[in-house]
């Protein structure tokens, strides 16, 4: 019987179809949104919202049937990318001179967040219209929810902004930690008030989910490493990380989604601390198809937010939309002023938190799910928390977005002459009794900061022999003593600052207030000689520069104050170099006789 003679039934809910349609329409959705100057992760999250409304075939959502649970594996591989790609973020060495602000933070998130969250939520809550479910058992849980934040939003925002500086990175430090914290205290509440257990028991409760989810992240990461060093070539280093992360959410799937993020994002942190360059091949094995992972999967988020459930307790919603944004404002500011933290820093960071994402939705769900509630504490956490998620994950972006912006850390990842210079690089109040002790201080925090092959006794000798043959006092309590290797491709250096200055026995008897020490392979020669002009000629000309760096209150004081847009002249733009190439030249030829020069004026 001929083919074309039978009836055929084209089926139009296959899931490679759907996957095509979801992806398509997340494109347009993200590029119209960038036309009108917002993140594309918004656009993609609007996008799923209104798809959700047309009941495609195969994404059905009405009923009590929720056909998007078909895509949840790929979700949940998505998400155990990013908890990893966040947890590699985590780099011990890279995290100097920012532990005291994320420590402060994470405390801050583990108790201002939650409390100023459940006192509205509980005293306020129940004067709203619907509000008189609203009594402690779910004013409590939301709280420990609000905590969590969204870490593949942050992290695709802050790419696309091309963002940089030290609200950057105080983010990308805490994001993904911020969610370990929102998962200890809901772990603890869940227990203390669902099993109705002591507060010991709880805390057991909290430790065993951690402890069991750090052995599975460390296991998988060992193994990875194991695999790399031994059987697998460098050309499937990404495939092989692949496969850790799936490993790692499928082992720890037993603890629900929350378990699955922790163990990712330790396998993220102990594998970028054990071996750093394999997360870099991971994450250079999926930046082609990064555009596809995240369009698809934000889109799908979209689809699976209920914006129906709005109205149902819209004055609930609006509370704890504002309560959130409240406790996290509340909390960065405290955390960060407690902290010493820059001004941008202060006035931004808690506003930079707000989007909402996939920990909150997996403890919520989890709440549905435990038979130790009552459905009205179920209805009402699940109703309020996926409504206000739904609200955030459309202004959450934005937020983001606009705290860069006003912090003027975007479009700032272009190469600059002083980019080597980072806040873990940086460090005030230097001591010493002579420059031998002061360049041995710095060096020690060089080579804990920086790979280099050249022992450190040697590297030592070679900066105190150069600085015996001619003194590296530029003058003007400036100091930059250096040496050259014959290794490496890249500028390493350190910058020392210290308020009361030291007495190293400058040419012009000043005290000097800052020594950068700088370790220059030979292929970096002419930059080192435009770093030394730039430092030398700026510190003669800007009295203002100087009076702030010398007396910089920390390292990311002192950041600001060199990677401020107004220093172009001593931390230009790379690209920018042709521009300034007959200025350079008259730099570079006087950089050896700058001591005399500002010894004379």
């Amino acid at each position: 019987m001929p083919f074309f003679s039978q009836t055929v039934d084209y089926p139009f809910d296959d899931p490679l179809l759907n996957f095509a349609t979801v992806l398509i329409a997340g494109i347009i959705g993200g590029e119209l949104f960038a036309l009108i100057r917002l993140p594309k992760v918004t656009g993609w999250i609007a996008t799923g919202i209104m798809l959700r409304q047309f009941q495609l075939p195969g994404m059905e959502t009405e009923a009590g049937v929720n056909e998007l649970d078909n895509f949840l594996p790929y979700m949940h591989f998505v998400l155990g990318f990013i908890a990893f790609t966040v947890g590699a973020t985590l780099y011990f060495s890279s995290l100097r001179n920012a532990e005291k602000r994320v420590g402060a933070l994470l405390l801050g998130e583990s108790l201002i967040t939650p409390v100023v969250v459940g006192a509205i939520l509980f005293f306020i809550g129940p004067l709203l219209p619907g509000g008189e479910l609203m009594t402690r058992n779910p004013a409590i849980l939301l709280a420990a929810i609000a905590i969590a934040g969204a870490p593949g939003t942050t992290v695709l925002v802050i790419q696309e902004a091309r963002a940089r500086g030290i609200l950057t990175r105080t983010l990308l430090a805490v994001i993904g930690l911020i969610d370990m914290v929102a998962v200890a205290v809901f772990v603890f509440v869940a227990a203390f008030l669902g099993d109705d257990v002591g507060w010991l028991i709880a805390l057991q409760e909290v430790a065993f989910q951690f402890g069991a989810t750090f052995l599975i992240g460390l296991s998988c990461a060992g193994i990875a490493i194991l695999l790399t060093r031994t059987v697998v070539s460098p050309a499937f280093l990404g495939p092989t990380m692949v496969a850790i992360v799936l490993a790692a959410w499928g082992l720890a799937s037993g603890f629900g989604a929350s378990g699955g993020i922790l163990a990712c994002t330790f396998a993220g942190i102990a594998v970028t601390n054990l071996r750093h360059d394999l997360v870099r091949s991971c994450e250079a094995y999926l930046q082609s198809i990064g555009g596809v992972l995240f369009a698809l999967f934000f889109t799908f988020a979209g689809m699976r937010l209920d914006f129906g459930l709005v109205p149902q307790a819209l004055a609930l919603v609006l509370l704890y939309f504002f309560a959130r944004l409240i406790a996290k404002v509340l909390s960065a500011y405290t955390s960060m002023t407690l902290s010493g933290g820059t001004k941008n820093v202060r006035k931004y960071l808690g506003v930079a938190l707000l989007p909402h994402g996939g920990v909150a939705v997996g403890l919520i769900l989890l709440v549905s799910s435990d038979p130790s509630f009552d459905p009205e504490v179920k209805g009402i956490v699940n109703t309020v928390g996926l409504a206000a998620l739904a609200i955030n994950q459309l202004l959450g972006p934005s937020a983001t977005r606009l705290s860069i912006l006003r912090a003027g850390e975007d479009h700032n990842d272009r190469p600059r002459l002083l980019d080597f210079l980072q806040e873990q690089r940086i460090s005030v109040g230097l001591d010493g009794d002579s420059k031998e002790d002061v360049i041995r201080n710095l060096v020690g925090q060089l080579y804990s900061t920086s790979t280099i092959q050249l022992s450190q006794d040697d590297f030592i000798k070679q900066v105190l022999e150069r600085d015996a043959e001619e003194t590296t006092c530029v003058g003007r309590g400036l100091m930059i003593p250096h040496a050259i290797l014959d290794e490496g491709a890249e500028m390493r250096g350190v910058l020392g600052l210290s308020s009361k200055g030291l007495d190293l026995g400058a040419p012009d008897g000043r005290l000097v207030h800052a020594v950068l020490l700088l370790a220059t392979p030979e292929l970096e020669r002419n930059r080192h000689l435009e770093v030394i002009a730039a430092f030398a000629t700026a510190i003669v000309k800007d009295m203002n520069l100087v009076e702030q760096l010398y007396h910089a209150r920390s390292p990311a004081h002192a950041y600001d104050v060199l990677h401020a847009d107004d220093q172009a002249e001593l931390n230009y733009f790379l690209e920018d170099a042709a521009d300034r190439a007959g200025l350079r030249e008259e730099e570079l030829a006087n950089a050896g006789t700058v001591n005399e020069r500002s010894l004379k004026t």
